[in-house]
């Protein structure tokens, strides 16, 4: 199907393109249970999830979801073993390089949330490298969520506030806003948490008040157009009421 044949349909596959969340949040959970389960070694299983997130990613921009935020390392996960950590850190700087040219050059734009203090010169290199590459297209924003933790965000939103001196009684929900890492983006419309979990495990915890969320058994490397139809289906079928009658 040509590009503006798609887009001149009103729905695809039961989705109603006209009524789509602006902005997704992804817990990609479920990588280590995937691996167990075929008694691979857990990495495996990451790097099958990297794969997950960049087809999403893609079919997500050619429907035409405004952004995707992937939760990929918490502010958590430095606890995981060693081995663990520097499996997942090779992987996501992979990933980030391959992204300029996979994800970069089918017009996604590429974004890091996240404190990046503790990572590596080579990865914060490759951030900057990658965010300049894309900066400039036009399609689906994928932020990834690197060494991310909620209240962590909300703790340096106050920081940057306070530094700024803003007086208090000027500062409102607005003013935060502008200080997370996701300022000037859509809001938050639905979170989805693959692997049968059911928390936000620290994740866009401000952005989150009025998201609609969906949880479901199937573990992220099994994630494919077929769920994320499934889910944004349901997203359709809900009344947001933001708190109204």
């Amino acid at each position: 199907m040509g590009f503006l044949k798609f887009f001149q349909k009103k729905s695809v596959r039961g989705i109603d393109l006209n009524n789509l969340p602006s902005h997704i949040g992804i817990i990609m959970d479920g990588n280590g249970r995937w691996s167990k389960k075929r008694g691979l070694p857990r990495n495996v299983g990451h790097r099958a999830g990297a794969q997950v997130l960049k087809n999403i990613t893609l079919y997500c921009d050619k429907i035409g979801i405004k952004v995707i935020t992937a939760y990929a390392f918490s502010t958590e996960n430095w606890k995981r073993p060693q081995a663990e950590i520097d499996a997942l850190m090779k992987l996501l700087l992979e990933y980030l390089s391959n992204a300029e040219r996979d994800l970069g050059g089918k017009n996604v734009v590429i974004r890091i949330i996240g404190d990046r203090t503790p990572l590596s010169d080579d990865m914060k290199e490759q951030i900057i490298a990658t965010e300049k590459l894309t900066e400039n297209n036009t399609g689906t924003i994928l932020n990834i969520a690197i060494n991310y933790g909620g209240r962590h965000e909300i703790v340096c939103a106050v920081r940057d506030i306070v530094n700024s001196k803003i007086p208090a009684n000027e500062i409102d929900e607005d003013t935060i806003n502008n200080h997370l890492y996701t300022a000037n983006m859509p809001e938050l419309d639905f979170i989805i948490r693959p692997s049968g979990e059911m928390r936000l495990s620290n994740f866009l915890l401000w952005q989150s008040a009025y998201a609609e969320f969906w949880f479901d058994n199937v573990l992220w490397p099994d994630f494919n157009e077929k769920y994320l139809n499934k889910a944004i289906c349901e997203y359709q079928n809900r009344n947001r009421r933001y708190g109204g009658i």
